[in-house]
C-alpha cells in the first residue's frame, strides 16, 4: 500500500477535553504485519495516551512516499521504524534529512538508526559514497555492513555516555535492550568523520560497538540500533518512545502558540 495510513491513539479524558489538537507523528516505514515492531506501534500509542497523557495523531508514511519534499513537513515528530531493506532508501534518507535540518523531533530505531547514520554521512559530512551494504552489496567500504554476529533475537547491555540525551532519557548509564538486526556501523574511519562533524555516539555495547547516536543542538534527535518497540509487553512505552512523544507534544504546543 503506497498511500498514507492513519493510526490514532485513544484519547485520555484530559486530552479530549482540551482544545489543543494532538501532536502529529509521522511513522516512516513500509508497514507490515510480519514486522513485530510495527504491530506494537498501536499498543505503544495507546499506552502513551493512557499512562502518560501524550496523545499523538499518527500517520504511516511508506518510504516510497517519503521521498516527496513535503512528506514529513508539518509533523511534530518523525519516527523512522525498523523494517529494512526499505522499499525506497531515498525516501528514508529524505525523511531523516528533513527532520534533522528542520529541527523536527526524530527517533530512529534499528533500520532507522542505520539510515540516520547514512543520511548524516552523505548530507552533513559530504561522504557521497557512504553506503549501506544491505542496499548496495557491492560497496567496497560500506558505513553499514553485515554484523560479525547477527543480532536477530539478541538481547544485550548498552552503556550510555554520562551527560548524553540517551542517558537522560533512560535515567541510567546502562540498559539491556532487544535487537532484531543483521547490519550495523562498521567503518571506524567513517564513524570518526561523523563524530568530528558533530554526531555524538552516546551508546555502545559490551565490545565498544556503536549502538546509540544523537545530535547535540537539535531539539530531539536520537537513534538506536536496538528496538525499543519490543520492550516489555507493549502496555508501557519504552523511555525513548515516551521521550519522543513528549518532544512531539512540546513542538505541537509551540506551533499552536505561534499561530495564536
Amino acid at each position: 500500500m503506497n498511500t498514507k495510513s492513519h493510526t490514532k491513539s485513544q484519547e485520555s479524558p484530559s486530552a479530549s477535553a482540551s482544545a489543543t489538537p494532538p501532536a502529529r507523528l509521522a511513522l516512516v516505514g513500509d508497514r507490515s504485519p510480519n514486522v513485530a515492531s510495527h504491530t506494537r506501534v498501536p499498543l505503544l500509542l495507546d499506552a502513551l495516551a493512557a499512562r502518560d497523557g501524550l496523545v499523538l495523531d499518527a500517520y504511516w508514511i511508506p518510504t516510497e512516499d517519503a521521498v516527496e519534499p513535503d512528506a514529513v513537513r508539518g509533523f511534530d515528530a518523525v519516527w523512522m521504524l525498523p523494517g529494512s531493506p526499505y522499499r525506497s532508501e531515498a525516501g528514508a534518507l529524505a525523511a531523516i534529512r528533513t527532520a534533522r535540518e528542520e529541527g523536527i523531533p526524530f527517533l530512529g530505531t534499528c533500520g532507522g538508526f542505520q539510515h540516520a547514520l547514512l543520511e548524516y554521512a552523505r548530507h552533513a559530512c559530504g561522504l557521497a559514497h557512504a553506503a549501506h551494504a544491505e542496499n548496495d552489496p557491492g560497496a567496497e567500504d560500506p558505513l553499514i555492513a553485515p554484523l560479525a554476529c547477527s543480532l536477530v533475537g539478541h538481547e544485550g547491555a548498552v552503556t550510555l555516555a554520562p551527560g548524553s540525551l540517551a542517558a537522560a532519557v533512560l535515567g541510567a548509564d546502562r540498559t539491556v535492550e532487544r535487537y532484531h538486526c543483521s547490519y550495523g556501523p562498521s567503518d571506524v574511519r567513517l564513524l570518526d568523520v561523523l563524530r568530528a562533524r558533530g554526531l555524538r555516539f552516546s551508546g555502545t555495547d559490551e565490545e565498544g560497538q556503536v549502538r546509540v547516536a544523537e545530535l547535540p543542538g537539535h531539539p530531539f534527535f536520537l537513534a538506536a540500533l536496538f528496538q525499543p518497540e519490543l520492550s516489555g509487553d507493549g502496555t508501557r512505552a519504552h523511555p525513548m518512545v515516551r521521550a519522543l512523544g513528549r518532544a512531539a507534544v512540546a513542538r505541537a504546543a509551540e506551533r499552536v502558540g505561534a499561530a495564536a
